[in-house]
């Protein structure tokens, strides 16, 4: 009977996710499909970021991360919510001021040439994918854990309803069912922490309190400084401007809006790590220890909450995983069409339309096939964070401040920073006794701002010498 109400209230739940994505209607042109006719208002912009901010690596991940290392990893979490209110005050609004800009390739496109434009955009696509399956990973563990599916069809359940109105809607509709997304599970997961704090933690604050500093001071003691380290960058810098976000940017209504909607996205990320860890830290004195950090929240719920909180925490976890996953395959069908075809081919709207659309479909079934090869959800993250910020950060902050940005410090960042972060993570598969996930991030992204100097300063001295 549980099991049968839990799949009545997401069949429910699916229903009504298509009706609102049906009820934003098909977009009728690309410009529509990729930036929402730059109309966007604060209200949508701020609910699509929180809500694709605290998908399942900012819910899932920091619930485990709490129940193992305590308030350790709230630290780390908040230097990602600092990055985003920098990129508020200094970025964004920058990004948003472009011309004719639909994507960060555009932007790279505009700062540097084509060529930079098109590297942008394959690494753009790439990143996406990749965040894609470690999405639609973080689907399979939810639905193969409550209704003991197969892993391939709760992966299929997941992606195949995600790109059905990501397809069609573009990004009007991922925005709109990410806000609706948003208000539901902000609302209550925060709930469930008040229920588990009220009538199942045994000792109430004191016993929180033992346990938060038994789970920290364990957390500390299991983490290297140079984790540490590895950690703050790729939170600090490892999702900034990802495509999705960039995306937000530039199709919010005014450089106001998309200034305002980063800053109070970041803001409402700090309260939200806290529930999360706290969560984490309740869950101690709940469930056996050595759960693996992926199962902690799904366990917990099990254990404390009645069938139809069960249920509906089930449907907060779920469109947690959507509402991640809509992102970015609009983000990644964008980027293929404006910056790797439309760079080289005369699309007419409709044409750029229909790639657009098919490049949803085929990302998602690349992003299926990955699945397999996720290791974990945070450690999926924190692989893209490190092949993100590398090949692209640089370029990209660098090209939006300084007047005259040459275009071989671009390429050359981009290609060193995209090179190493590979070698980084391959010698991590090879000899993962010797080399942690978080801190390969370090030398990729020293690599690339190196390349970028040099660059820099090699064609600044052709240009002298002509």
């Amino acid at each position: 009977m549980h099991t049968v109400f839990s799949v009545a209230v997401v069949v429910t739940y699916v229903v009504v996710l298509t009706f609102v994505a049906w009820r934003a209607r098909a977009a009728r042109e690309f410009r529509e499909f990729s930036l929402a006719r730059r109309a966007l208002p604060l209200a949508l912009v701020f609910g699509s970021l929180a809500a694709t901010y605290v998908g399942p690596g900012f819910s899932i991940v920091f619930v485990g991360r709490g129940f193992n290392s305590g308030f350790l990893f709230l630290g780390i979490g908040l230097a990602y919510s600092a990055q985003n209110i920098l990129v508020g005050l200094l970025v964004a609004p920058r990004l948003r001021a472009l011309k004719n800009c639909h994507t960060l390739g555009d932007a790279i496109g505009q700062k540097y040439n084509r060529d930079c434009q098109v590297l942008a955009g394959v690494i753009s696509v790439c990143v996406c994918t990749f965040l894609a399956a470690v999405m639609a990973h973080a689907g399979k563990v939810v639905l193969s854990d409550v209704f003991g599916f197969p892993g391939w069809s709760s992966v299929i359940i997941v992606v195949g309803v995600t790109t059905l109105y990501t397809t069609f809607g573009g990004l009007r509709a991922s925005v709109i069912t990410d806000a609706f997304q948003f208000s539901a599970f902000a609302v209550l997961l925060p709930i469930m922490l008040l229920f588990v704090l009220i009538f199942h933690l045994n000792g109430g604050a004191t016993v929180f309190a033992r346990e938060a500093i038994d789970a920290t001071t364990a957390g500390f003691g299991s983490t290297s400084f140079i984790e540490i380290i590895g950690l703050v960058a790729a939170f600090l810098l490892g999702e900034t401007l990802i495509p999705p976000y960039a995306n937000r940017a530039l199709a919010s209504r005014t450089t106001r809006i998309s200034r305002n909607g980063f800053i109070l996205a970041g803001i409402f990320s700090m309260a939200w790590f806290m529930a999360m860890v706290a969560l984490g830290i309740s869950a101690r004195s709940i469930i056996p220890e050595g759960t693996g950090e992926d199962y902690v929240l799904l366990k917990l719920v099990k254990l404390v909450l009645p069938a139809g909180g069960y249920a509906l925490l089930l449907v907060v976890l779920v469109s947690v995983v959507m509402s991640s996953l809509d992102s970015l395959l609009n983000a990644g069908a964008v980027a293929f069409t404006q910056d790797i075809v439309k760079p080289f081919v005369e699309l007419p709207d409709h044409r750029a339309l229909y790639i657009g659309r098919s490049a949803t479909i085929i990302i998602a079934m690349i992003a299926a096939a990955v699945v397999p090869f996720v290791p974990s959800i945070i450690d999926g993250l924190l692989i893209c964070y490190t092949i993100w910020a590398s090949a692209i950060l640089p370029a990209l902050i660098i090209g939006l401040w300084i007047k005259k940005p040459r275009p071989l410090a671009g390429i050359l960042s981009m290609g060193v920073g995209t090179v190493v972060a590979m070698i980084a993570i391959i010698c991590l598969f090879v000899f993962p006794s010797l080399i942690d996930v978080p801190a390969i991030i370090i030398p990729a992204l020293g690599a690339a701002l190196l390349a970028y100097v040099v660059g820099h300063w090699i064609a600044k001295i052709r240009e002298e010498r002509k």
